[in-house]
């Protein structure tokens, strides 16, 4: 939700912001994001459906109203359900996301715990267009920070959220002018002790980047 928020108040708060936010989609009533949504005069919809019913009715009946109101981009924000094949082709227009995780490493679930186990020396969040493989659509935006030593999966997810409030937004502004641009952000600079801005800056922006071969070169 807070993702979500951040977008609208850029919206809204910025007359030269080329996006409007025009709908609010949940499948869930009591999402917070749907009052914040509502008191900013957003439309709001909840596919009303049955909670033993399949998945394709919620998409059917989202696919229905994003037509109707003519949306012309999607962005996801904490929204857990993963969007199948047909919702991405029928919709055909862009559906971008956040996932805490720098891509490609650490796709799915427990991102924070899964890179303290793995031993990671860095964490971040990537800004991405979804593609019928999960978390593996073009990477448009990446914000990269240091793992504090001896933090913990839930201090990291709190240190990084305003770090992806800033790189969401900045991502959908220069998406919706459609100039190509990909936006890499150093998160938490307190702990970038020691860096060289271009190979971070490689790091962020390559798909093919040797993580364990560079590592050393930005943090020694």
């Amino acid at each position: 939700g807070s993702n979500m928020r951040a977008l609208i108040d850029d919206m809204k708060n910025d007359k030269r912001h080329p996006g409007h936010p025009k709908l609010v989609v949940s499948n869930n009533s009591a999402a917070e994001g749907l009052v914040f949504a509502e008191k900013n005069s957003i439309e709001t919809f909840v596919p009303n459906i049955e909670k033993n019913q399949d998945n394709s009715v919620f998409e059917e009946k989202t696919l229905h109203v994003l037509k109707e109101k003519n949306i012309d981009i999607i962005c996801l924000a904490g929204f857990m359900k993963i969007l199948s094949e047909n919702f991405i082709k029928s919709f055909s227009k862009p559906i971008l996301n956040i996932h805490p995780s720098l891509l490609p490493s650490f796709r799915g679930l427990n991102t924070y715990q899964r890179a303290l186990n793995a031993g990671s020396l860095i964490h971040g969040a990537t800004v991405h267009q979804i593609t019928k493989d999960v978390d593996q659509g073009p990477i448009l935006g990446q914000v990269i920070m240091r793992i504090a030593e001896n933090t913990t999966a839930e201090k990291m997810e709190e240190d990084l959220l305003p770090q992806e409030h800033l790189l969401y937004k900045r991502v959908l502004r220069e998406f919706l002018k459609k100039n190509g641009k990909k936006i890499a952000r150093l998160g938490k600079i307190k702990y970038l002790k020691y860096f060289n801005s271009d190979i971070v800056s490689e790091y962020i922006l390559s798909k093919s980047f040797d993580f364990k071969l560079k590592k050393q070169v930005i943090w020694s």
